[in-house]
């Protein structure tokens, strides 16, 4: 069970290798397409209830990101970030946030100076070693794309 403060008041996740089980799946007209859990949709309804904003920071765009935008009202939706930290701090001032308020759940390399960042971390078992051995990280039972996101959601809320 993953330890996270009742003090989080946001969470800011990447989408793939999180939110998706990292596979980009390339059909016969050449479009792109990912499988989500319910699972972890449904985290996203458990969080919004239960008052936390949530807000995705992704080096990639695709559709998947502004379906869930808008389905659950998300409150920060970034997409194509090749360096995340700028879009994070950003985010923490222009929603009055400190550093002991935000979760943020990230695997890839582009990923840690985020998870440096904030004072909450999360990651999934498949994370790159370096993610892993970022100091006070937590890693998932879940992998992602199966459940890790709705994990997080019920270690806040239950």
């Amino acid at each position: 069970m993953l330890k996270l403060s009742k003090d989080i008041k946001m969470i800011i996740t990447d989408f793939d290798g999180v939110i998706t089980d990292n596979c980009v799946y390339i059909n016969d007209d050449f479009s792109m397409s990912r499988r989500i859990n319910f699972k972890d949709i449904m985290a996203y309804a458990i969080l919004k209830r239960n008052g936390y904003k949530i807000g995705i920071i992704s080096g990639e765009k695709n559709a998947a990101i502004e379906t869930m935008a808008k389905k659950f009202g998300l409150d920060e939706v970034h997409q194509n970030i090749r360096i995340k930290i700028d879009v994070l701090k950003d985010i923490v001032k222009r929603h009055n946030l400190t550093q002991e308020e935000i979760l943020y759940i990230g695997d890839d390399i582009n990923d840690i100076e985020c998870l440096n960042y904030a004072k909450y971390k999360v990651t999934v078992p498949h994370a790159a070693e370096s993610v892993k051995a970022v100091k006070g990280i937590q890693v998932t039972e879940s992998e992602a794309g199966a459940g890790a996101f709705r994990e997080v959601a019920d270690c806040l809320t239950l």
